[in-house]
């Protein structure tokens, strides 16, 4: 690490500690020539993640569109703010661990489903009626006789068990 006051590389670490939420580390460094303290933040590098939308164009990832999808899926819910952040962060958490630089809008649009399905499914169901951009009342129907299929098989499952 480069002494901002004098440029020499040799510094010796005083202090270190979690920062930002455990998200870096904070570390106090002393200069072996001059001295002078200093702060230097260590952070995990990540990959910029892009978006390869439906039309085969390509975007930076923006975490505050995801939020405002999901927040517009959850209008008028008793879904609060902390479950949707919650949400996001394992989205992205699942898309930077995948370790590939660009992911697909329909990968993305089923994480989200994914993690609403878990929260709220009326909202589940708002969400994917605009991301499967459904037609008619035949598909919308089909969607919701699925999901009631699902819960019917978690019912029986959870009955077993006890």
């Amino acid at each position: 690490m480069k002494c901002p006051s004098c440029g020499c590389t040799e510094s010796k670490v005083l202090d270190s500690r979690p920062a930002e939420d455990s998200q870096a580390i904070r570390r106090r460094r002393e200069c072996e020539k001059c001295g002078t303290r200093f702060t230097t933040f260590e952070r995990m590098e990540t990959l910029p993640l892009v978006v390869i939308k439906r039309d085969k164009s390509r975007e930076a990832f923006d975490r505050n569109k995801l939020m405002a999808s999901m927040m517009r899926a959850c209008e008028k819910r008793t879904v609060s703010m902390a479950q949707l952040e919650r949400a996001a962060d394992a989205i992205e958490q699942e898309l930077t661990g995948s370790l590939k630089s660009e992911v697909p809008t329909n990968r993305i649009g089923e994480l989200v489903m994914a993690e609403l399905k878990k929260i709220d499914e009326v909202s589940y169901v708002r969400f994917a009626s605009v991301y499967r951009q459904f037609k008619d009342i035949n598909t919308f129907m089909d969607e919701l006789q699925r999901l009631l299929k699902e819960d019917k098989e978690k019912d029986k499952k959870k009955k077993k068990r006890t």
